[in-house]
């Protein structure tokens, strides 16, 4: 027969050995928890709006093109762009951004955030190139002020394949053709 356990039980001096945390120690806890994230968010909000700041960041929310080249890597677009057919008619926010205030305002949040992502850690192909979402609403941009042109070119059904419009056209926004 085995001999009973001589131990004498839990240590009540010792909280690892006493089950759940009592409430108060609990609530320290929490307290701490807290101060730890509020310190996190406020050093990202502070580099953040550092970052914004020193980036003239408001330059982007607004419609000049200029504001396209502050990178270096977008400077041979916006040249090409002054020599292209649509620079007295279009500005990068018409072919670059959808049309509608929701996914315009997204669109530029998402690029804004990535784009400064990329260029901070230079993690980023030079020449620069255009994402496949980014060339899905630079295609849509073409189809929105051509559609009255091209209508016959558009597929029969919504989603259907078609050719992208700088398939044909790349040197239009852009005139990287000499």
């Amino acid at each position: 027969m085995p001999e009973p356990d001589a131990s004498p039980g839990p240590d009540a001096s010792d909280p690892a050995s006493t089950g759940p945390l009592p409430a108060a120690r609990r609530l320290g806890a929490v307290k701490v928890l807290s101060l730890a994230v509020a310190a996190a968010l406020g050093v990202l909000g502070g580099l953040g709006a550092f970052a914004f700041g020193y980036g003239d960041g408001t330059a982007y929310l607004r419609n000049n093109p200029e504001s396209c080249a502050n990178c270096h890597v977008m400077q041979d677009h916006f040249d090409s762009w002054v020599k292209s057919s649509h620079k007295n008619v279009a500005t990068c926010n018409d072919c670059h951004l959808p049309h509608d205030f929701a996914g315009k305002w997204i669109t530029k949040m998402d690029n804004g955030f990535f784009h400064s992502l990329a260029f901070t850690t230079n993690n980023f192909h030079e020449p620069i190139q255009i994402k496949r979402r980014n060339a899905r609403v630079t295609q849509s941009a073409c189809l929105h002020c051509h559609r009255d042109f091209v209508h016959s070119l558009l597929p029969a059904e919504d989603g259907g394949d078609m050719l992208a419009c700088v398939h044909c056209h790349s040197d239009v926004g852009h005139a990287f053709k000499d």
